[in-house]
């Protein structure tokens, strides 16, 4: 099995800004967009018992982990795998959205407020600007060494993220500040009344 050390680092962090989200009394369904290494399932799906997640299936073996969905994040959600249309209570998103085209940021949230039921949640963490600024140092760095690598990654603002998702009937509910300069947002889509 992969092994990033950063996601060793924050799998912790997210799970406790996770369990302060979902309802841990009732069974879930979850899909993990960009799940790398698949640490962050394989802890999630450890503690979260709850949940049914659609990623990364870890050599853990664990029987609420269902096998991996191939997808683009940049295409229409029907083409990710057989997921349907408000099916998920949970879509979580770990380091993609500075390290990826803007398309997929834009994709993930038109696919989220597909898939996602009403009053669902998308949870994405990474290194964000706020306001039309980086902060601190180490993330205008950051940012400046994804763009040299590929012009069209980098830090996104979060007033950006948060027009995306309204497009998408999702809105900003939450900023949680993290460890090394990062943020988790949660995103809730609107219930229709």
């Amino acid at each position: 099995m992969l092994n990033a050390p950063a996601a060793e680092r924050n799998k912790g962090p997210i799970l406790a800004v996770l369990r302060d989200c979902v309802d841990a009394g009732k069974p879930l369904r979850a899909l993990e967009v960009s799940s790398g290494s698949g640490q962050h399932v394989a802890h999630f799906a450890q503690a979260l018992r709850n949940i049914t997640i659609e990623a990364y299936r870890a050599h853990y073996r664990l029987d609420t982990v269902k096998p991996p969905v191939h997808l683009d994040a940049s295409s229409p959600c029907e083409t990710w795998g057989s997921i349907q249309p408000e099916s998920l209570d949970l879509v979580v998103n770990i380091n993609m959205i500075h390290i990826s085209p803007v398309t997929c940021t834009e994709g993930l949230f038109k696919g989220a407020g597909q898939i996602l039921k009403p009053q669902g949640i998308l949870l994405t963490y990474g290194p964000y600007a706020v306001n039309g600024q980086i902060t601190p140092e180490s993330n205008v760095n950051f940012d400046y060494s994804l763009r040299q690598r590929n012009p069209a990654w980098g830090l996104r603002d979060i007033s950006l993220l948060s027009s995306m998702a309204q497009k998408s009937g999702l809105f900003l509910e939450k900023v949680v500040d993290m460890p090394a300069n990062n943020k988790c947002l949660i995103f809730r889509k609107e219930s229709l009344v």
